[in-house]
């Protein structure tokens, strides 16, 4: 019979290895599904309501896991045992596991930052779709609705705050951090072609007047545009100056004649 239990515990992840302890498997033999999240609060501070989830025992290990009966261990000779730690299959599995549980680890971390979001949203009375886009460094959740400039905020200081907000909640007591960008409707994107033009425009400037040209404060995302844009432009160069959150660029034109 297959063997199912259910676990209840502050997030889906500590439920989760709870199970797999209780079970004595990994990640790689269950099948899990989430029964409740947790309840949060505005800005997720947990509520009374723990998270709760179903674990199933994989069937083809449900007959050993609920059996008492010690399996028998076959004999090999020393040719054997050289085979068997030879055997490229064993490492190659040893590979998917870690990978099982990466894609485990990144599933509920998606959960738990979407729950985050919700929360915010239904206090601020919005109804926002959230996609799910996988990137080399972790996730972007890209919000999609009505009247989300709200979500943005002047250059994208509000959506700054809330990404910053949505990691800390996501990755709470975590060693292994995954990574989220929060955009709205692509708004990163379209900022980041606009900045490009904008360092175009300016380094002309600063060299047709041979002098400085000071931008206005941006946070470190969009002075890292800034740099980039102009990092293999033979006539200017580029530094930051001044403190956060009034950080700012200068462009100014390469000397010449030394």
């Amino acid at each position: 019979m297959t063997k199912v239990i259910e676990k209840s515990a502050k997030t889906v992840e500590d439920a989760l290895k709870a199970a797999l302890e209780e079970l004595g498997v990994d990640e790689t033999e269950v099948d899990y599904e989430i029964v409740e999240e947790a309840s949060r609060g505005f800005l997720g501070i947990i509520g009374t309501k723990p998270a709760k989830i179903r674990v199933t025992l994989k069937k083809d290990n449900g007959s050993q896991a609920a059996s008492n009966v010690q399996p028998v261990v076959k004999p090999v000779n020393i040719e054997e045992k050289e085979e068997i730690l030879d055997d490229t299959s064993k490492k190659e599995d040893t590979v998917k596991k870690v990978e099982n549980i990466s894609e485990n680890v990144g599933k509920v971390r998606i959960e738990t930052a979407k729950g985050f979001l919700q929360d915010i949203f239904s206090n601020m009375k919005l109804t926002v779709k959230i996609e799910t886009i996988p990137i080399e460094e972790g996730y972007i959740l890209n919000l999609c609705g009505e009247n989300l400039g709200i979500l943005i905020g002047k250059h994208g200081q509000t959506l700054d705050a809330l990404q910053y907000l949505v990691n800390l909640a996501a990755n709470r007591n975590e060693s292994q951090r995954v990574r989220f960008i929060i955009d709205v409707e692509n708004y990163r994107s379209r900022r980041a072609e606009t900045l490009q033009n904008l360092a175009k425009n300016l380094a002309d400037r600063a060299v047709r007047m041979n002098q400085d040209v000071r931008l206005e404060p941006m946070n470190r995302h969009e002075r890292k545009v800034i740099h980039s844009s102009l990092q293999n432009n033979d006539k200017v160069e580029t530094h930051s100056t001044g403190e956060e959150p009034h950080r700012y660029i200068i462009i100014s034109p390469k000397k010449t004649g030394k």
